[in-house]
């Protein structure tokens, strides 16, 4: 199995062991060992739930800088995330941002938000096909994907195979360029996207499961967002230049992918707790009438991603104030002869969505079995507190560390106590 590259990263000389960011990882990828977090990169999601909660600021994400840019571009096309549009005070005109950007040092800019309308009217055509599985559950947010992978096997089947719109405008981007301007090379044009999250670095250097991206940076919000200040109070009058509409911006916050699908029977849920609620049911069988999920790790959306400047919110409100002004789509597919629910395999990922067996406990199933049942007689040793005084976010965890020998069950403080007080009773009893 190949290395995955991970975006969220841990500096060790400033955490401080609170044991914050290991009650909160929805994976249970986080233990303390010697006063310190470490983390498991085989389970590690990289949905920045750590970076949130971190008082001591010691997790972070990795992108790439601007001065990362390899010389030998002489194309460089800004992939702004729809997100971006609402983290801007008093912004009433998409093109400020875009000129923006190019003030900045981009020759061309991109809209993520003009593929999502694209993606949004492919994945109507794809909930027309009689053979899928249901509910579809959208492939736009990667943290999503990879906890099916790792979390849920069964649900692999009802991700929707359809490429994530930050993976479609950059491959657009690109032949645009291309078309544009002949005299460069593929290799002399990239893309560099503007991402709210560091799920979505971790998509450009894994990319899903086998299916490889096109993209070739990945800058932090953040960071773009401050240069940005600065460039567009330079900018007076922009030449318009957006192509997006209501349903490629409504992307950015959760239901906004749903609502583009004209179809009522849906679920959106945001916030990687209530995702994972959400697949429970899904997987039990408990929504069979619904026919497409949109499920986003951050809350609110895209809007409240780890590298975002704004408060979700305040983003969201900001976006709806734009979505006044804009038409319901500018990006329509041209019609023809091709069936109502044809989608090409240009736009479809190159490789099914499989399960990655990361958290299974041993590959021989005998072996797997021997250790649940020694797990099972660890946690009835167990006081069942959760207090992660052990370095474990869960007892249960902890039982499984100490099976799989990572540590030792006198680790637990409770316990330990515990046999102390058995020990001094039975010796107060033959001292009478």
């Amino acid at each position: 199995m190949a290395v995955y590259k991970h975006s969220v990263s841990l500096e060790p000389e400033k955490c401080k062991g609170c044991t914050m960011c290991l009650k909160h990882c929805p994976t249970e990828a986080i233990r303390i060992r010697d006063g310190r977090a470490v983390i498991n990169s085989e389970i590690c999601i990289d949905c920045g739930e750590c970076i949130r909660v971190c008082p001591h600021k010691a997790k972070k994400a990795i992108f790439d800088k601007l001065e990362d840019i390899a010389p030998k571009y002489k194309w460089k096309i800004a992939l702004p995330a729809p997100s971006l549009y609402g983290q801007f005070e008093n912004l009433d005109d998409l093109d400020y941002v875009l000129q923006g950007l190019l003030e900045c040092g981009f020759d061309e800019v991109f809209e993520v938000s003009r593929a999502a309308e694209i993606v949004s009217e492919y994945t109507r055509r794809y909930m027309r096909k009689k053979d899928v599985q249901r509910p579809v559950i959208s492939s736009a947010c990667p943290t999503i994907v990879r906890l099916i992978r790792l979390r849920f096997p069964y649900l692999c089947d009802n991700v929707m195979p359809i490429l994530p719109p930050v993976e479609v405008a950059s491959r657009m981007a690109k032949e645009n360029a291309q078309k544009a301007h002949p005299e460069l090379s593929p290799d002399e044009i990239c893309t560099v996207f503007i991402s709210p999250c560091p799920a979505k670095a971790s998509y450009v250097k894994n990319g899903i499961s086998q299916n490889a991206s096109s993209i070739d940076y990945v800058v932090s919000m953040s960071e773009m967002y401050f240069k940005l200040i600065g460039a567009m109070k330079a900018v007076e009058n922009p030449e318009i230049t957006s192509t997006s509409g209501t349903i490629g911006i409504s992307w950015a916050s959760s239901g906004g992918e749903s609502s583009a699908l004209f179809n009522d029977r849906y679920l959106a849920a945001d916030g990687i707790d209530n995702a994972i609620k959400v697949l429970d049911e899904i997987e039990t069988g408990n929504f069979p009438y619904l026919e497409f999920v949109e499920l986003n790790a951050c809350p609110g959306g895209c809007v409240g991603g780890a590298a975002t400047v704004e408060n979700p919110y305040i983003a969201r409100v900001r976006l709806q104030t734009l979505r006044r002004y804009l038409p319901i789509s500018q990006n329509r597919l041209e019609k023809n002869d091709e069936p109502d629910d044809y989608v090409p395999d240009h736009m479809q990922l190159d490789s099914p969505i499989t399960y990655a067996p990361a958290m299974r406990l041993n590959a021989n199933r005998g072996i797997a079995m021997q250790m649940m049942s020694d797990i099972e007689k660890v946690y009835e040793l167990l006081p069942e507190i959760d207090c992660g005084s052990c370095g474990a976010p869960t007892c249960r965890a902890f039982a499984e560390d100490v099976v799989k020998g990572e540590c030792k069950i006198e680790e637990c403080v409770v316990y330990m106590r515990e046999r102390l007080r058995a020990i001094w009773e039975k010796q107060g009893e033959e001292g009478k």
